[in-house]
């Protein structure tokens, strides 16, 4: 779908990559400028590639000389945007910064992913995904009642109000770009858009749907809509919302004459409820409640590892999980004309380096097809 767009990205980590991941997984040619190392680090585990750089090529460039530098004026003489996740400042004293790079190509789209965004008090300091997210209001409600509220790893910061929010940004841009000629900076703060995604949720708390206390709201406080434990230590989730789906519930679970359930909205008997659905899922296992409930409209689903995932019957079914080279990947999405597509290979770092400095050489003959 965006196969004419041209991409360099500065590679960082967490949201940056994922960003340019999933913009050459909708198509776009990307260009990966990576560090000289020769291996990823994380934690203990080492790799010459990641999965992140699949559908890009890889190319090695130490920013810090002037031939690197000359490398990247030269990638973006042609491209339509630009992904980095520098602090702010760094690469303007790498001499890459949003000036240098536009007075090269006025038509650029300059992509800054950072968590507090290019200004303000914290602008320049650490952080990271559930830094953002607890100081934007983004994680407060991410747990229960008395519980420390507990960050959902990378979802909601990196990915949910970084990367997805810079691929809209950029996209955005170029088309802007295409109609004006003019480029931008596209400035995406994971603190701003985690506060954005949080919108849906403030329009239901101004009409009183969510509280302001942890606990107290249909969505962490009921017993319809929560998570509970089985006999064999998994887990399942209810949502049974609506009226007819709620009625469901009680008649699956032979509750329907049951006057403790009577009133789905009665929330001053919403802690006793909780604790009667608690008695009766951990009485069987996760297998039996599937097997109850799956395929219909109670609103029901087990809780899955991505591994667990991978086997369930329509995941397979929609071809949403692959494994190439040893390592479990999900199929880009969304679809478009239903079609599953399958990601380009993954490069090694700096695998297409020659490639690309030749065609740069060339004044950038053969660079982007």
């Amino acid at each position: 779908m965006l196969g004419d767009i041209k991409i360099v990205e500065i590679c960082g980590i967490g949201p940056g990559p994922f960003c340019a991941m999933h913009l050459a997984d909708l198509g776009a040619q990307v260009i990966a400028v990576e560090r000289g190392e020769t291996t990823y680090v994380t934690g203990e585990k080492k790799a010459s590639t990641n999965t992140m750089n699949r559908g890009k090529r890889s190319v090695v460039v130490d920013l810090k000389t002037l031939e690197g530098r000359e490398t990247v004026l030269k990638l973006i003489e042609n491209a339509d945007a630009l992904i980095e996740g520098m602090r702010p400042g760094v690469m303007e004293r790498l001499g890459l910064g949003p000036e240098v790079l536009l007075a090269r190509n006025p038509r650029l789209v300059y992509g800054r992913m950072t968590g507090w965004g290019q200004s303000g008090p914290m602008a320049h300091a650490a952080g990271h995904d559930n830094n953002y997210i607890s100081l934007s209001g983004a994680m407060y409600y991410c747990g229960t009642e008395g519980e420390a509220p507990s960050s959902p790893i990378t979802l909601i910061g990196d990915i949910g109000g970084g990367a997805l929010y810079l691929a809209v940004g950029l996209l955005a841009g170029i088309l802007n770009a295409r109609t004006t000629g003019n480029g931008t900076v596209v400035d995406a703060a994971i603190v701003d858009g985690s506060a954005h995604m949080m919108q849906l949720l403030m329009s239901m708390a101004s009409r009183g749907g969510i509280q302001e206390q942890r606990g107290k709201s249909m969505h962490d406080g009921s017993h319809f809509y929560a998570t509970y434990r089985c006999a064999d230590n998994h887990y399942i989730t209810l949502g049974a919302m609506e009226p007819q789906f709620y009625a469901l519930l009680l008649e699956k679970l032979g509750l329907v004459d049951d006057p403790r359930f009577a009133k789905q909205w009665d929330k001053g008997h919403w802690s006793e409820m909780r604790s009667a659905f608690e008695q009766i899922f951990i009485g069987r296992t996760r297998e039996h409640w599937c097997e109850l409930f799956e395929g219909t409209d109670v609103c029901f689903a087990p809780v899955l590892g991505p591994h667990e995932s991978v086997e369930h019957p329509h995941m397979v079914a929609r071809g949403v999980y692959f494994e190439r080279d040893g390592m479990l990947q999900a199929h880009p999405a969304p679809r478009f004309d239903s079609q599953v597509v399958t990601p380009g290979p993954t490069p090694t770092r700096g695998e297409n380096t020659e490639q690309v400095k030749a065609a740069l050489d060339a004044n950038g003959e053969g660079l982007w097809s």
